[in-house]
C-alpha cells in the first residue's frame, strides 16, 4: 500500500471487483487491481485483508467513487426518454446517441 493511492471499492466477488475496475479503466483512471489471488487465504488470514480490492491514484478518488456508485446503483439522476433530432426516433434515456443512426444527444 503505497501513500500515492487509495482503494475504492472491495468485494469477494472477483468478477464484480473485475467490472468496476474496467469501469474505472474506461474513464481513464488508471486503476490497480490488489489481492486477487489471496481468496485461498481466507481462514488463515483475516477475510477483510483477502477480498479482492480496486485502488486509484489519491488524486482520483472522489470521481472514481461516483463512477462506481453509478456502476453500481445507476445514475443518480433521473434520464428522461428522448426523440432523436436527425431521425425522430424514440430511445430511451439511459442512451446518449441514437442507435438508429448515431445522432449525439441533444444537450
Amino acid at each position: 500500500m503505497t501513500l500515492d493511492s487509495v482503494r475504492v471499492f472491495r468485494h469477494p466477488n472477483a468478477l464484480l471487483v473485475n467490472h468496476v475496475h474496467n469501469v474505472l479503466a474506461s474513464a481513464g483512471l488508471v486503476p490497480v487491481l490488489r489481492n486477487m489471488t489471496l481468496g485461498g487465504g481466507a481462514g488463515e488470514l483475516p477475510p477483510g485483508e483477502c477480498e479482492p480490492e480496486v485502488w486509484v491514484p489519491v488524486g482520483h478518488r472522489q470521481r472514481a467513487e461516483a463512477l462506481v456508485d453509478e456502476a453500481l446503483n445507476g445514475p443518480a439522476e433521473d434520464c428522461p426518454n428522448w426523440r432523436c433530432p436527425a431521425c425522430g426516433e424514440w430511445l430511451d434515456g439511459v442512451f446518449d446517441t441514437c442507435w438508429q443512426c448515431g445522432q449525439a444527444r441533444p444537450v
